[in-house]
């Protein structure tokens, strides 16, 4: 395939790339989405319009800034539940991953003596492990023998069925962040409920790549962070969801703060916690205006174009870019519908290939000590980019 084949594709491809309306370093050939999103050049105008609203009205733009801040994480809502598969009352952006992590699991991992094991990807993004690892320790239990790690999601399935008496929580990646490989979350949450367990998903690496359905596939809770295929910014505020059935009971543990009472007597400023039946429960500070802005821009384009465009053009190019990747080893999962947005290619030495790959205007992310992770996101990333790539790996 050609240079000129590939701008050809871009030029036939029925979801024109929104590249322009992104900034993209250098005009690099930008495949590390999966690390850190592009921003969106809409996103200076509306920090600038609350940082305006903040120097003009101070404490009263509360109610009265062009998006008032009192109720502001309310827009991002319905979007945020559009873009996983919910009901809005079950969605709540707020704090970052790990922390809406063990936010969660303060309700959703109880262990008894024989129900205590928590199951996890071998191969799970450290955070989780650490999480994990330390909620077991906080009740009490060996982390070495608490935390079960497994291979792959049918690994999962099948000790679910054999030994998920013991189990308490599976808690996994929709999307592993090393392989791109894309579990089977409807089917690994159905034997998690089989065998007694409730089941939490890190989506980290599947919301805004992956279509999802949450609400529909029973999932217990979720949460995700903003900054990769969300295009947020660093550390940008991240997102939770909590299934319906459990928005209204009240026997579950919970950690309180201000912004899960009532808001209509948040301000009778009383001591006692009225709790609302929806994941702003699990909400304990008032919303951070300035990280959700970008939230709330990136989420407005998410919902223009929608998951389904976005996934088609996602199998378009990934696959395009695996058919240029001939004779590399490539570790990702070759079925389109196990994986997300992102090829993984095993090289001597990842940190080297990645440094060189930006003398040809490639960048990409690398994770030691052998693998290179390209991830064609289908917002902003295009057939050619794609092209640079593999011509870029080839000369590496």
């Amino acid at each position: 395939m050609t240079e000129t084949e590939a701008r050809e594709l871009d030029a036939a491809d029925e979801l024109p790339t929104l590249r322009p309306e992104f900034h993209v370093p250098a005009e690099a050939a930008y495949l590390a989405g999966n690390s850190l999103g592009l921003q969106h050049r809409s996103v200076r105008d509306r920090l600038l319009d609350e940082l305006d609203d903040w120097a003009r009205l101070g404490v009263e733009g509360h109610l009265e800034a062009k998006r008032p801040w009192l109720p502001y994480h309310e827009q991002l809502r319905v979007p945020a539940a559009r873009l996983v598969g919910a009901a809005p009352a079950e969605i709540v952006m707020m704090n970052s991953l790990t922390v809406n992590l063990h936010l969660m699991m303060v309700s959703f991992y109880r262990p008894t003596a024989d129900r205590h094991a928590i199951v996890i990807e071998d191969s799970s993004f450290p955070s989780d492990s650490y999480a994990v690892r330390s909620q077991a320790a906080f009740h009490g239990y060996d982390p070495d023998a608490a935390v079960i790690r497994l291979e792959s999601g049918d690994d999962v399935v099948d000790f679910l069925s054999a030994q998920g008496d013991r189990v308490a929580l599976v808690l996994l990646g929709g999307v592993n962040y090393l392989t791109g490989e894309l579990l089977d979350i409807p089917a690994i949450t159905a034997a998690g409920h089989a065998a007694g367990a409730v089941v939490g998903w890190d989506l980290a690496h599947a919301a805004g790549n992956v279509p999802l359905q949450l609400h529909d596939w029973d999932v217990d809770w979720a949460a995700w962070c903003t900054y990769k295929y969300l295009n947020s910014g660093p550390g940008a505020v991240a997102g939770a969801f909590v299934h319906e059935r459990h928005l209204t009971d009240r026997s579950l543990p919970r950690l309180e703060g201000w912004w899960g009472t009532q808001a209509g007597t948040r301000f009778a400023m009383a001591p006692v916690l009225e709790p609302v039946d929806t994941a702003d429960a699990w909400q304990l500070s008032n919303p951070p205006i300035l990280a959700l802005a970008p939230v709330l821009a990136s989420l407005e384009v998410f919902d223009a174009i929608g998951m389904a465009a976005l996934r088609a053009k996602s199998v378009r190019l990934t696959g395009y870019l695996e058919s240029l990747l001939g004779g590399l080893d490539v570790i990702t999962p070759r079925d389109p519908a196990r994986r997300g947005a992102q090829l993984s290619v095993r090289v001597r030495d990842a940190a080297a290939a990645s440094r060189r790959l930006r003398e040809f205007g490639v960048i990409a992310d690398s994770r030691e000590p052998d693998v290179i992770r390209l991830a064609p996101a289908p917002l902003y990333n295009t057939f050619h980019d794609c092209w640079r790539a593999a011509e870029a790996m080839r000369r590496v």
